[in-house]
């Protein structure tokens, strides 16, 4: 038998016609149950008292499971803290007939634990057996802060969108409106419905709210709505055997192949529901996909928001979005892979153009979203699947060739960014390929970052006008990693610059973001940091200043 660890618990489940849905295929509901179950018992576990769920951060689902596959999920303690715990949960899948075994889910979970009588409870701290709980332990402190300020940073990015219209939101070209996506359904707690405290299942509560998301997405999509990712869970308070809850959902935005349901549940009891007034005990927000008959993904239409609350669910929906991209490499941590390749001079041409090639092909995918714009700075991002790519533009009162000129010498980066420490030249390959060698600073009490990359220079041809930086990481075994630093890796990046005119230039940043840059994005994406704007102004004045000492130092 695997060794259990303290504060940790284990179910699994055979799936059965009963727990699934239309499809075949286990309904999310069912597993929102399982996982709120197995998360409760390995915080009682740990506490040793009765434990309620407080919040369920981002839940993304990998992989589905189909009826008669084994669904099991795993529950441990990551972090106690005074009263509360954070709990991680891994859920698999596995095929019976072939053994194979799949991903389905990582999420964390915080329960509170319930005094006895008057008795004050202190947490005791976890015992932790591998280097993997020492990673995540540590970890949870970062994700118990961004829990902390969510509705702080929420309530900022709602005022900053304020400020700049989304330019897709101007056309009224296949927009549609929301309101024929409303849905509300009522339930009766029943016994059935409670847990071991005597309050309504939070679980229960979870599955509900899915199945009337499920109903509101697929009044937009006319299509099987496949549940992408539920944002924070936040239980406002607890309703018990008797209260009448009501569920509302609504779609509140769309992002390409994605869409965002909104739901609020209230709760009545006797009095309360004949007097009309409830208690707000829930809200979560869940993201799903929609497939065709053919099994790909729909791109839904724009939505046009009407109403003023339409207006303030299209713009909660985006922020709540740029919060998550932010969360996302602090929930769930995943390890870099290696994809950069060996550095051979005999291929310089093939490697160079390669690199080139890859910026240009990054920039002219579709898709691109506004997440924020301050002063002359847009920020865009772009999701494919579990891939995430950043284009931060600016206008710059340069000449595109001379701003070209400062941004590919890469060794006068660390005069303007912030993110490089040093950066040196460590093969001058060509006039237009360099190979550099690159320090970072540290970001999450991790060890400072460094990396070794191609930097590709090409000026316009004839028939245009931008001037293109491209860099890659290679590997390159006269310079080998360093225990003093984690090597880490750009998988495709740079600059495009155009011109507007003779003096002034539009300068493009882009970035596919790689596990060992997230952390550097991490805080700018979630909102509750400027250091992309401030870096990108800092390069902007750069610039501009070099420009204007040039001039002067010529009179």
């Amino acid at each position: 038998m695997e060794r259990r660890a303290p504060g940790a618990a284990q179910m699994s489940q055979a799936v059965q016609p009963a727990h699934a849905n239309a499809r075949g295929e286990l309904s999310a509901g069912q597993l929102l149950q399982w996982i709120d179950i197995t998360a409760c018992l390995a915080a009682e576990k740990h506490a040793g008292v009765s434990c309620v769920t407080a919040s369920v951060d981002d839940i993304q689902f990998e992989e589905t499971a189909r009826v008669g596959q084994v669904i099991t999920i795993k529950a441990k303690i990551t972090r106690a803290f005074s009263t509360s715990m954070e709990i991680s949960i891994k859920v698999t899948v596995q095929d019976v007939f072939t053994g194979i075994e799949k991903l389905v889910s990582v999420a964390f979970s915080t329960f509170v634990a319930k005094p006895v009588g008057k008795e004050k409870i202190h947490l005791k701290p976890v015992t932790l057996l591998t280097e993997q709980d020492h990673v995540e332990h540590n970890l949870a402190t970062e994700r118990r802060k961004i829990r902390l300020q969510h509705e702080d940073t929420f309530n900022n990015l709602m005022k900053e969108s304020s400020k700049f219209d989304d330019p897709i939101c101007d056309e009224e070209e296949e927009m549609v409106s929301t309101r024929g996506t409303a849905v509300q359904s009522i339930e009766l707690v029943l016994p059935p419905h409670a847990n071991h405290h005597g309050n309504t299942f939070g679980g229960q509560i979870m599955a509900w709210m899915e199945t009337v998301a499920t109903i509101s997405a697929s009044r937009l999509c006319r299509a099987h709505p496949l549940l992408k990712s539920v944002d924070m869970f936040k239980f406002r308070g607890p309703s018990t055997v008797g209260d009448r809850l009501v569920f509302s959902a609504i779609v509140n935005n769309t992002f390409q192949t994605c869409v965002e349901v909104g739901v609020r549940v209230e709760a009545f009891n006797c009095l309360e529901w004949a007097e009309g007034q409830g208690r707000h005990i829930n809200s979560a927000f869940l993201i799903y996909n929609a497939i065709d008959d053919k099994e790909e993904l729909i791109t839904f239409q724009r939505i046009k928001p009407i109403s003023k609350d339409d207006f303030r669910r299209y713009r909660g929906a985006m922020a709540r979005k740029r919060i998550r991209l932010g969360r996302k490499y602090v929930i769930s941590h995943k390890e870099e892979i290696p994809l950069c390749i060996h550095w051979d001079r005999s291929k310089q041409a093939s490697l160079s153009n390669g690199n080139v090639e890859a910026l240009k092909t990054l920039a002219a995918k579709k898709g691109w979203e506004v997440t924020s714009a301050v002063g002359k700075t847009k920020l865009y991002t772009l999701e494919e699947q579990d891939v995430l790519s950043v284009w931060v533009e600016k206008h710059v009162r340069s000449p595109a060739h001379l701003a070209y000129q400062l941004l590919s010498d890469f060794t006068k980066r660390p005069l303007w960014d912030p993110h490089y420490m040093s950066c040196e030249v460590i093969d001058w390959v060509s006039e237009d390929d360099q190979i550099y060698y690159i320090t970072c600073p540290i970001v999450n009490g991790d060890k400072p970052k460094d990396f070794v990359v191609l930097v590709s220079r090409r000026k316009p041809l004839k028939d245009d006008n931008t001037h293109v930086v491209a860099v890659k990481s290679v590997i390159l075994p006269s310079v080998p990693p360093s225990p003093q630093y984690v090597r880490g890796e750009i998988v495709c990046a740079g600059f495009l610059i155009h011109a507007v005119d003779s003096s002034s230039c539009t300068v493009s940043y882009f970035n596919r973001v790689s596990a060992g840059i997230l952390p550097y994005f991490a805080g700018n994406l979630g909102g509750w940091s400027k250091s992309i704007e401030e870096t990108a102004a800092s390069c902007v004045q750069y610039i501009e200043n070099t420009i204007n000492d040039r001039f002067t130092s010529t009179f």
